[in-house]
């Protein structure tokens, strides 16, 4: 019985570290080349892959993360 667990919840990790790896960004807005790699890029629409330039609205809120985000401390 202990076996089938440990059998399974290997399986389980090795099937979630699979689909972590080969998940895809399905937000619309990728990175471009050459930005550092983690969470964040750079602000701006030349660091992003989409073809279509930002409005000037959206590249101000662009610009503005992640110092308009309330703090944690409520």
């Amino acid at each position: 019985m202990l076996l089938k667990l440990l059998a399974l919840g290997g399986l389980g990790y090795a099937g979630y570290r699979y689909y972590e790896k080969n998940r895809v960004d399905r937000n619309g807005v990728a990175f471009a080349e050459g930005e550092p790699d983690g969470p964040f890029r750079n602000a701006g629409s030349e660091s992003t892959t989409s073809r279509e330039p930002m409005s000037a609205t959206d590249e101000a809120l662009d610009e503005t993360y992640p110092a308009s985000d309330a703090t944690a401390k409520y």
